[in-house]
This record gives C-alpha cells, structure tokens and sequence, in this order.
C-alpha cells in the first residue's frame, strides 16, 4: 500500500475517533437537564456541568429547562352561571422539577397545561355569576391553580401561579353595569345623607335635651340656695327675737329699749316742719290717763 493512501485512512480514522469522542461529551447549560437514553431505554439525567456519554450507545431524549416558563391561556369566549358571555384570557408560570416525568409522563407538557387551564377557567367562571367573576379574580386564580397543580404533578411540573390578564364584557352589558353603579352610587349618596341628617337631628335633640337639663339643674341649684338663705335668715330672726325676749325679762333693759323708741320717735317729729304738732313728754301722759281714771272713779261714786 501506498503511503499517500496510509496516511489517508490514518487521517480518517483520527477524525472518526475526534468525532466519536466529541459525540461523547455533553456541556449541559446551567438551570438546564438532559434526559439520557441508552438504547432506546431511560438511563440517567445530567444537569448543568461536563458530561460523558457513549456515543451510538446513549442518546439525548429531552432537554428541558428548570427555569419557570410561561404559557400563555389564550383569549376564549365563557359563559357565566347567569347566561352572560365573557371573554377572557390569562397565563400560567411553570417550572420542571423532574425532567424524566417531563419527559415520559406526557407528550407535550406545554400543550397539556394549556388545555387543562382552559377547561379548568371555563368550569371555574360557569359556576360565578357576572359580578362575582369581575370581583373574584383573586379566587379563581387559586381554583385554577389549585386544580392545574393537582394534575401536573404526576408530570414532574409544579404550577407556581396563574394570573388572569383580562375579563371583558360584551358592550350593552359594560353599559348595564354602569348605569347600576350610576345608580348605586347615587343611592348611597342619598343615604348617606339621610344618615347625617338623621345624626344632626339625634345630635341637636341631645343638646336641647342637656340644655333643658342644665336649666332644671340650675334651677334646682338656686331654690335650695334660696331656701337655704331663708333658713338661715328666719333663724336668724328667732334668734333675734329670743335675745329680745330674754332682754325684755330685765326691766331696765326694757326701760332703755322703749327710752331708745321715744327718742327717736321725737327726732321723727323734730324733723317735721308742721305747725300743728304738739310734743307731750311721756310723763305728763301718763298723769292725763290717772287723772282720767281718778275722774271716771268719782263719777261712779257720786251716781252710787
């Protein structure tokens, strides 16, 4: 043989080896698995790092990313417990936790969810009347989670969350509700004023009722306070009298009392400018009133 054609087939074989062996080595990306067969059977899964695999022999089944994904509900028409169609679309957060039930539990994992999220929402909103599936966003997330969860489970996938994006009404029904809120809106007014003139009018009768109260308090105040000074007046006054009284039994305390009330008896007639007046001391009254009697006693003598 040759050497030309020797060195041919060494060639050959250099690059078939190279290439045998650069089939055998794996550089898996972080947050990544591959899925291993060897021949044709499930054999192990390699994660983010170097790798060897026999090449022919092995073979690369699945690559799956553990990173959480994506999926996206896309937009359907749903009808409520009260016969109202709605639209309404959303999307799920995912992550792989085992890449072999990924990979052998179902065809298309992506698929499945998406599906299983659509059927779920559409059981889920059926049981809700309209409001309460405009106002229960927050419940229908977790119902759906709950129920996406259960089921992807088996399939080494864990359902992170579910978010609806939009629920949309069909326009006559968007007007409805807002000529409803209109008018909720206004009764509440209504009644909330009724309610605060309803509280003014509670408010104001309590500060008459007080006011009143005040007033009798006061009153009742100012009787015992007169009461009070006319009990002690009146026993001032007795006690005045039974000091006179006990004066009165000292005959010359009398005398000074009565001497006391003619003097001032005279100066009241001193101060009077009439003509007609005539000052009689005390004494000579009483020698006209025994004269008088003296008189009256003879008188009856004589006619005896």
């Amino acid at each position: 043989m040759e050497p030309e054609a020797i060195n041919a087939i060494g060639i050959a074989i250099a690059i078939a080896v190279f290439i045998v062996i650069a089939k055998g080595v794996k550089i898996v990306p972080q947050s990544h698995a591959y899925v291993v067969e060897r021949l044709g059977k499930y054999n192990r899964t390699i994660e983010g790092g170097f790798h060897l695999i026999i090449p022919v022999v092995d073979a690369i089944a699945m690559k799956v990313t553990k990173q959480e994904q994506i999926i996206d509900i896309p937009q359907q028409s749903v009808i409520t417990r009260d016969n109202v169609n709605i639209n309404v679309d959303g999307i799920v957060f995912i992550q792989v936790e085992n890449a072999k039930m990924a990979t052998y539990g179902i065809v298309d994992f992506k698929k499945a969810i998406a599906n299983l999220a659509t059927t779920t929402l559409r059981s889920e909103i059926g049981q809700l009347a309209l409001d309460e599936s405009l106002s229960s966003r927050d419940t229908l997330n977790q119902s759906i989670l709950q129920a996406i969860d259960d089921a992807s489970q088996k399939w080494g996938i864990k359902t992170m969350r579910v978010e609806l994006r939009d629920i949309s009404v069909p326009l006559e029904i968007e007007e409805a509700m807002n000529l409803q809120m209109k008018a909720e809106r206004e009764k509440r007014a209504i009644e909330l004023t009724a309610i605060a003139n309803k509280e003014a009018v509670i408010r104001e009768a309590e500060g008459e009722k007080q006011k009143v109260f005040l007033e009798a308090e006061a009153m009742e105040r100012m009787a015992d306070a007169t009461k009070y000074e006319q009990e002690r007046t009146a026993e001032g006054q007795q006690n005045a009298m039974n000091m006179i009284n006990s004066a009165m039994t000292n005959s010359q305390a009398a005398e000074f009392l009565l001497a006391k009330d003619r003097i001032s008896a005279f100066n009241e007639l001193a101060k009077n400018e009439s003509n007609d007046k005539v000052i009689v001391p005390y004494e000579t009254t009483e020698l006209i009133g025994s004269l008088s009697i003296l008189k009256e006693f003879i008188s009856g003598k004589e006619k005896s």
